[in-house]
Parts: C-alpha cells; sequence; structure tokens
C-alpha cells in the first residue's frame, strides 16, 4: 500500500484563478516576444546580453529548485531514510522549477528556433561552459521525469511498470546527484569567465564553483522546509516541524561552510575594505550576508529549530540569501564598461512572473490529483 496520497480538493480556487490571471499576462508579452523579437520586450543591450530571464530562471530558478537534489543527498548517500517522507514533493518542485529554467534559457535565446543545436556534436563548442550548463539542465530534466515517474504510474494502477522501474531507479537516482553537482558548478565558473565584469566581491578564481553548489544546496534544502511548512498551513495538514528541525542542523553546517570560505577568500586576497566602501556593491554584500546569518543564528539553537514560524521565516532568509548572491554576482553589480546600463522591462518582469504562476499552478494541480504528498490521517479536508 502507498504511503502518499492525493490530497483530492478542488482545484480551482480563488489563488489559482489569480495565478492564472499573472499566467495569462505574462503569456501576453511572450506572445509579443516571440512575434516582434527580443527588443521588443526587453532592455537588453550590447553590454547586458542576458537579464532577468536568464538570471532568475537559470542562475536562481534552477538552484531554487534544488530541494530534490539536496534530500537525495540526505536520503540515498547520508542514508537518512526518515526523511523519504519529503522526497516526492521535492522532486516535484525541482522537475517545476528545472522545467521553468530550461523554457526560459529557450525564450531567452535570439534564434530559438534553432535550440536544438545545442544536441548536434558538430555544432557544440566545447570550449564554452555555457554547453556543459545546458546539456546537464536537459539531461537533468530528463532523469527527474523518471524519477517523478512512479508517482504518475501510481495514480493510474500501473503497478507492473513502477515495478520494473523500480530495479533501475538507482541508477537515475545517481545521475540526479551527479548532473547538479556539475552544472551548478558550471554556473560559478561562469563568473570566473566573465573576469573583471564581475564586482571582486563576487569574483573568485578558485572558489566559485564551490560556492555556487553550497548556494544551491542551501537553498534546496530551504525549498523543502518552505514547501512543507506552506503546505501544512494551506492544506490545514498537521506540522512537519519535528523532521524539518532535523534539516536545520544539515542547514547550520552548510551556511558555515559557505561564510567561512566566502569571508576566508575575501581575508586572503585583502578585499574586506569593499565591504565597507558605501557603494551598491558593498551595501548588497552586506544585505546578502545578514540574510544568510539570521538563519544560521535561529537553526544554531534546538529551541528555535523546534519552533515552526520562526523555522519558516529562516527557510525564508535562506531562500532570500542564495538569490541575492545569484543576483548580485549576474546582473545587480554585474559591470559590463561604461555606456552600459540595464533594468528589466514590465514585460520581462511579467513574463518572469508568469512562469512563477504557471509552476506553482501545475504544483498545485498535481498535488491535488496525484499521490506526492505523504499520507496524513488526522488531515483536515
Amino acid at each position: 500500500m502507498s504511503t502518499y496520497q492525493p490530497l483530492n480538493r478542488p482545484v480551482v480556487t480563488l489563488p489559482f484563478i489569480i495565478l492564472g490571471i499573472v499566467a495569462l499576462i505574462g503569456s501576453y508579452y511572450l506572445a509579443q516576444r516571440f512575434i516582434y523579437g527580443m527588443g521588443f520586450v526587453t532592455n537588453l543591450n550590447g553590454g547586458y546580453a542576458w537579464g532577468v530571464w536568464v538570471v532568475y530562471d537559470v542562475v536562481v530558478g534552477t538552484a531554487l529548485a534544488c530541494g530534490g537534489y539536496a534530500l537525495a543527498i540526505t536520503v540515498y548517500i547520508m542514508n537518512k531514510g526518515k526523511y523519504h517522507p519529503l522526497m516526492r514533493p521535492a522532486l516535484l518542485a525541482s522537475l517545476l522549477g528545472y522545467g521553468l529554467g530550461g523554457i526560459g534559457a529557450m525564450i531567452d535565446m535570439g534564434r530559438y528556433w534553432q535550440f536544438y543545436n545545442i544536441f548536434t556534436p558538430w555544432h557544440m563548442n566545447f570550449n564554452s561552459v555555457m554547453l556543459e550548463v545546458g546539456l546537464c539542465v536537459a539531461t537533468y530534466i530528463l532523469v527527474l521525469c523518471i524519477e517523478f515517474a512512479p508517482t504518475l504510474l501510481e495514480r493510474f494502477g500501473a503497478k507492473g511498470l513502477i515495478k520494473t522501474l523500480n530495479k533501475v531507479l538507482f541508477i537515475f537516482i545517481a545521475l540526479g546527484v551527479l548532473l547538479p553537482t556539475m552544472h551548478q558548478s558550471s554556473l560559478g565558473s561562469m563568473l570566473i569567465a566573465m573576469g573583471y565584469k564581475v564586482h571582486p566581491l563576487w569574483q573568485s578564481l578558485h572558489l566559485q564553483p564551490l560556492l555556487a553548489i553550497l548556494t544551491a544546496l542551501t537553498m534546496g534544502f530551504a525549498v523543502v522546509v518552505f514547501e512543507a511548512s506552506f503546505s501544512s498551513v494551506g492544506f490545514r495538514r498537521p506540522s512537519e516541524t519535528p523532521l524539518l528541525a532535523g534539516l536545520g542542523k544539515g542547514i547550520v553546517g552548510l551556511i558555515s561552510v559557505y561564510l567561512g570560505f566566502r569571508f576566508g577568500e575575501i581575508l586572503l586576497n585583502g578585499k574586506l575594505g569593499l565591504i565597507f566602501a558605501g557603494d551598491l556593491g558593498s551595501l548588497m554584500f552586506l544585505l546578502e550576508t545578514a540574510l544568510f546569518v539570521f538563519p544560521l543564528v535561529v537553526l544554531s539553537s534546538a529551541k528555535y529549530r523546534g519552533h515552526g514560524p520562526l523555522l519558516l521565516w529562516a527557510s525564508v532568509s535562506m531562500l532570500f540569501a542564495g538569490s541575492l548572491y545569484r543576483f548580485n554576482a549576474f546582473l545587480i553589480t554585474y559591470d559590463p564598461g561604461p555606456g552600459y546600463s540595464y533594468f528589466p522591462s514590465v514585460p520581462e518582469i511579467m513574463v518572469t512572473a508568469g512562469m512563477v504562476a504557471l509552476e506553482i499552478m501545475v504544483f498545485l494541480f498535481v498535488v491535488k490529483k496525484f499521490p506526492v504528498l505523504h499520507k496524513a490521517d488526522s488531515a483536515t479536508s
């Protein structure tokens, strides 16, 4: 008997309708992008070849979708089976998040109709970091589809297919750990390739891949806590705080290691004065650091870890901290040289908001119609 069940709640609710309106507005501007071209709806220019679409959808969005990656390491590598009930919703969020990243990358391609060339060896640029990121993201989306397949098959009673898939699933679980490690580290390598255009506080020729992985794992665990907390409240299910509090111990270690390497690199390279320069870079660095320190303080205390609202706020702070780290490095403090400036246009913002709204709508539909959430006999309908 399965330990998971669909919520069997009405899909079309007021929040669902509001999200649908946002998605439709985003679709309107997205149609303009494909009909009239990038220049019609974006503020991109020669200095800023990518903007909020790539930075959010690919750089930040894939890190927000690392819940499945973080839990796979915890459950299957560290053998912490007690966290397995959190696995399916984490996989669903990862699949939707990486799917958003893949779609976002194609939207941002000038010649989107040639996207398939990334998969043709005779067109591949093997010196490009972007090639590795693109191939890994595409492959990981396929792996996530296979990992999530038992949930869909269970809904339709395909027990034979589930049994067959379970025999080889360990291969895809291994790939599901390897591929995010590869492309998240490559996102850090992209900053190295961008050289002097990246602010010195976010530029390191040695630690960028490690910092990218650490922030991805931190954000992955934060998403798991955030999603589980909101599912308990929004769907009126029993609180999972005792289980989530256990993840807090690992999060403390990750943040501590991250801050240690981050400040160690700054001190060793004589960049400490830049933190107090009073410019945009220093202010964004201090804000980003404060967002990392808050969950570190909260989760270091067993008392606070067991307090549901504080645990939720700590996860929110971690999500903002990791997102701001990547936005700062790739966009906010990015300096392509004199004469260039960029701020996203209204269509760019609305396309991003519309895609996020669509992602949430799909998540709500799937958890209500398919066995994603762990059974909770005491949950109310």
